[in-house]
């Protein structure tokens, strides 16, 4: 149990315990000692000192006086979906030399957070075309929030817009699915965006191809839901000999699935997915689909970007076109 004098210990309490200036105590426990040079067996030192005096930062105190909180936000909407899950990894891995957290915001909540604390930067993975919305993030971005928001149609306000051009190149996958195939099967959820599901039955049709509904299955928007709806549709006799899936969870769910079923993949079954996910590509075999290169990597940048120049005026559009990956899979 720590001391009732533990919360007024100081970093000055802290130095002269570890032998060190206040300075090196801060950039310690802030976690920017390596861009200062301190050395590893320093910075044992000073944690030590500071769990052995029982130091606590106050991060509210440090937020009034210096305008931040150290805290970056991920309002991610489906964290069971491995994209969610490469953007919080890679975000953490970048933004925690400069003394930053990375916190997910579960379930997309990303305006009661911002009503109730102040973020360094909030990535926020979808905004709903309600202008209801627009307007509250033009109205915490007038308030200093730097804000960097994932969305096909939103003009920057104060804020920054990444778009992908998701949805016109979901086309490629079915096309690609067309050149060795006549009968295409797809694993969609109502959840996804319906245009990611029209890419399917528009290529079809552009193609002349029949469309059936025994080819169609409607999952839940988890990887689970998406597993139970690959097994229900590879189960029947007549199974499609491709499938196209409106995202990588639920592509790498039908791979799982077909080899639960002695289904080879691609030899019996070819599958693509949407997304470009780290998942999709370390899976065996490596998951065919369409979507951004390098994304996760530069969502970081633009994140680091805002957290090392505040000053800089937000506002701008990143554009990440998709293209068609053709892997093992299909």
């Amino acid at each position: 149990m720590s001391s009732p004098l533990a919360e007024r210990t100081t970093l000055r309490m802290v130095a002269k315990e570890a032998g060190v200036s206040v300075a090196t105590v801060s950039y310690v426990l802030s976690g920017r000692h390596r861009s200062h040079t301190i050395k590893d067996s320093t910075a044992d030192r000073v944690r030590e000192a500071a769990s052995r005096l029982g130091y606590r930062r106050n991060d509210a105190a440090r937020a009034i006086r210096t305008g931040k909180s150290d805290l970056v936000l991920l309002s991610l909407s489906y964290l069971a979906d491995p994209w969610s899950q490469a953007v919080a990894a890679t975000v953490s891995t970048a933004v925690s030399p400069l003394g930053k957290t990375a916190l997910i915001v579960a379930d997309g909540d990303w305006r009661t957070v911002l009503a109730n604390r102040t973020p360094d930067v909030i990535f926020i993975d979808s905004i709903k075309p309600d202008p209801s919305q627009v307007e509250e993030l033009a109205a915490f971005a007038a308030q200093g929030v730097q804000i960097v928001a994932f969305s096909e149609t939103l003009e920057p306000q104060g804020f920054d817009v990444i778009r992908s051009g998701a949805e016109p190149r979901c086309h490629l996958a079915v096309q690609h699915l067309l050149e060795r195939h006549d009968r295409i099967g797809a694993l969609t959820s109502r959840t996804t965006g319906f245009a990611r599901f029209d890419a399917y039955l528009n290529t079809l049709r552009a193609a002349g191809k029949p469309i059936h509904s025994d080819d169609i299955e409607v999952f839940e928007q988890h990887p689970e839901g998406a597993y139970r709806a690959a097994m229900a549709l590879l189960s029947r006799p007549n199974r499609p000999a491709a499938l196209y899936c409106t995202t990588d969870f639920a592509a790498i769910a039908a791979v799982r699935a077909a080899h639960r079923l002695r289904i080879d993949v691609p030899r019996d079954l070819a599958i693509i997915g949407v997304g470009n996910t780290p998942e999709g590509e370390h899976l065996d075999p490596a998951l065919s689909t369409v979507g951004p290169v390098g994304f996760n990597d530069a969502l970081a940048r633009i994140i680091v970007g805002r957290l090392t120049d505040r000053e800089g005026a937000p506002g701008e559009v990143f554009d990440f076109p998709w293209q068609l990956i053709v892997r093992e899979s299909s």
